[in-house]
């Protein structure tokens, strides 16, 4: 025996992982057919040959697949299990053993087991992946190379700077048409200052850098008093450095937090940053809820299916199906209701467990044995 698993147990784990690697390819498989070929004409209309089209398809989906696994990693657990249990099922395999004295809890360890494993990937794939490559993943597909012009979005920095522009352009962290408003509070006094072209520069060694440089500027020079954290260059030329608001926190979309790591949510909620904080909380609690969620859902969808053992096996797996749709449009609806301040976020995110815990309990309680 090896990790207290006997030899039937090792062949059902072998047909979980089996049936889990199985879902997992046609799933992925299936959504990037169908995205494909709903957005063809995007990755065409760049022209550069057979070759550079296929390139770019090849690499925007190997980042994708990160994404959608995010997305859909219980689903695939749970149909994974559904299947090892149901080939069980069909082959006859279950019923020899619950004849035998053993319970249906233990015959169904394997699977918890391989269960457990693979719920663990899609944390970890949330925590440690997707934050690396955020950046790959906000890109267009249409626009590989980012030179195209996204929106600017207006924020402050801790110093109560506020900043805002017309257009950026990732490829160059340039933005065009910035404008820049000192606080009130500041030595000058309250200042607008507006800059035909600003580049961001990222912190290093040198000395004009993790701030703006921002040419083309009004005014272009300063008679009285200078506002803080910025230094004349030469007229019409100046450089102004922030603590936190830098090319990413001003170009990033409404769901750029989708793709933080849980330690960062946490840090946005505790910031100066107002706008978006109650969709922000949501995500946080429910990234702590998610290990519960996913093995509620499990649980509850193999107790469907191995709670009538005289049922056909088809119908037990569509009922196991509409049971995970049901949980996830609860979930759905929970997030919504957060997002949206009817309920606190904390609430929004557990309260899909306290709906479903007492029920996949009481389930999975009652299988026969």
């Amino acid at each position: 025996m090896i990790f207290g698993l006997g030899t039937l147990d090792r062949m059902l784990l072998y047909a979980f992982f089996r049936s889990y690697l199985i879902v997992w390819t046609s799933i992925l498989s299936l959504y990037i057919i169908i995205d494909l070929f709903m957005n063809i004409d995007d990755f065409t209309s760049r022209g550069g040959g057979l070759l550079a089209v296929v390139k770019h398809i090849t690499s925007y989906y190997l980042y994708r697949i990160t994404q959608i696994f995010g997305m859909l990693a219980e689903i695939i657990t749970l149909l994974g299990a559904m299947f090892t249990v149901s080939w069980m099922q069909r082959n006859n395999e279950l019923l020899p053993q619950l004849s035998a004295g053993i319970p249906t809890r233990r015959v169904l360890r394997p699977v918890l087991l391989g269960s457990a494993l693979t719920l663990a990937l899609g944390p970890i794939n949330q925590e440690l992946i997707i934050p690396r490559i955020a950046n790959e993943l906000m890109t267009p597909r249409n626009d590989p190379e980012m030179a195209k012009a996204i929106t600017v979005h207006g924020s402050y920095d801790s110093t109560g700077v506020h900043v805002e522009g017309i257009a950026a352009y990732r490829k160059d962290l340039k933005v065009q048409k910035f404008f820049v408003t000192f606080p009130e509070s500041s030595p000058s006094g309250m200042v607008h200052m507006a800059a035909d072209e600003a580049v961001y520069v990222p912190a290093g060694r040198e000395k004009y850098s993790g701030g703006w440089l921002l040419t083309g500027t009004t005014p272009i020079s300063f008679d009285g008093a200078m506002p803080p954290n910025l230094e004349m260059l030469n007229f019409g030329r100046f450089f102004l450095r922030t603590n936190e608001v830098d090319f990413d926190k001003v170009t990033r979309s409404a769901t750029w937090f989708m793709y933080a790591s849980t330690p960062n949510l946490q840090q946005l909620l505790s910031g100066v940053e107002p706008r978006r904080l109650a969709p922000v909380a949501v995500m946080f609690h429910m990234r702590i809820t998610r290990p519960i969620t996913g093995t509620l859902l499990v649980l509850l969808g193999l107790a469907v299916i191995l709670r009538d053992q005289t049922r056909h096996v088809f119908i037990s797996a569509g009922l196991c199906l509409a049971v995970c749709a049901i949980f996830y449009a609860t979930m759905m609806g929970c997030k919504y209701l957060g997002d949206n301040d009817f309920v606190t976020p904390a609430l929004a995110a557990w309260l899909p467990v306290l709906i479903f815990g007492p029920i996949s309990i009481a389930y999975f309680d009652a299988m026969h044995t």
